[in-house]
């Protein structure tokens, strides 16, 4: 796998200070999508073990509340087989820092069910994610007001109580 860029003290990508991880690979390649380098799979640099220590030891400061993966698409098959190891490491070691996702994809008919983007790592992916921001960039329906998503379509969804209970928590920070 590779990514674009790594950010540190991130506001923008969820709830209060972030690490942030742009993987490379995207297939929905969305019009009007500010990322669009990113669909390349291989754009930017290898994530190799220095990269997940790089990450591991930004995410130490107490002031940092989580890590978010975007991209790119972090649900791509490809890149969940390469980023469940590393999401167990990061649970290992901040049990209490919350991890965001942003992907492209319908949690109930792409990620849930069988389709192309469940492979056989997708359930444990979700299992380890607090919040899942899902849906497709939509250029027609973007909005800038919206808290933590481009377009109205896309939904936050606290997927902890999804999971558990198997209805849809979506929140709203708007």
């Amino acid at each position: 796998m590779f990514y674009g860029e790594i950010k540190n003290n991130d506001i923008a990508d969820g709830l209060g200070v972030r690490v942030s991880l742009f993987v490379s690979g995207c297939r929905h390649c969305c019009k009007g999508c500010f990322n669009e380098m990113t669909w390349d799979f291989s754009y930017g640099q290898p994530f190799t073990s220095a990269t997940e220590e790089q990450i591991l030891d930004m995410l130490k400061p107490d002031y940092i509340d989580g890590f978010t993966l975007l991209g790119g698409e972090p649900m791509e098959p490809e890149n969940q087989r390469v980023l469940v190891p590393f999401l167990r490491r990061v649970r290992e070691a901040f049990p209490n820092k919350d991890i965001w996702c942003y992907t492209g994809c319908v949690l109930e008919t792409q990620l849930l069910c069988e389709s192309k983007w469940h492979c056989e790592v997708t359930d444990e992916m979700l299992s380890m994610i607090d919040i899942l921001v899902d849906g497709e960039f939509v250029l027609e329906r973007r909005n800038i007001s919206l808290a933590f998503r481009g377009s109205d379509n896309q939904r936050i969804i606290d997927l902890k109580k999804t999971l558990a209970s198997g209805e849809t928590e979506v929140l709203h920070y708007d």
